[in-house]
């Protein structure tokens, strides 16, 4: 397994005649530490291949972005602390998701490993396709409202004008 990856290391530094059978990947998500990620990733059972996915913290980057990079994403799974180590650039790891960015000061999250509940929350923004749309529905919004509020206000304050006659007639 070493020697696999000191190949790797060798031929993402070599120009790159030397990756003939090697696909590296090209289109992923730019995540850091702390961050919320869904990992796609392909189990071998027997005969059989599914897709599993694990989704958790990333706790640590490692080798940047050689073909031997990884990283490790933490999450709880009925109370017990559950972390896996992944290479980047593994053909059993599908894709990888940004579910939402966090926001740490540290490059390495190890001191997750001690905290427990609330405590171990880390301040995050989602990202999603929902954001994005409620970010669109937001902008549209005030251009729908003004044009009713000025509208309502004109029939308002006739509507009070005359409740205010019918008020008097009545009494």
């Amino acid at each position: 397994m070493a020697s696999v990856i000191e190949s790797l290391d060798r031929a993402s530094k070599s120009d790159g005649s030397s990756f003939k059978g090697l696909k590296l990947r090209k289109s992923m998500p730019d995540f850091r530490v702390g961050d919320t990620v869904k990992v796609h990733a392909r189990i071998v059972e027997g005969n059989k291949e599914r897709i599993q996915i694990f989704q958790g913290v990333v706790i640590r980057r490692a080798k940047g972005k050689q073909a031997s990079a990884t990283f490790t994403v933490r999450k709880i799974s009925y109370t017990v602390g559950v972390e896996r180590t992944f290479l980047l650039h593994s053909p059993r790891v599908e894709k990888i998701e940004l579910v939402s960015r966090g926001s740490v000061r540290r490059s390495k999250l190890y001191y997750l490993r001690e905290l427990q509940g609330k405590a171990g929350k880390i301040k995050s923004t989602l990202v999603s396709g929902e954001q994005h749309s409620a970010e669109e529905s937001d902008t549209t919004s005030p251009e729908t409202i003004v044009p009713e509020t000025i509208a309502t206000e004109t029939s308002g304050s006739e509507a009070s004008s005359e409740g205010a006659s019918t008020d008097n007639s009545s009494q």
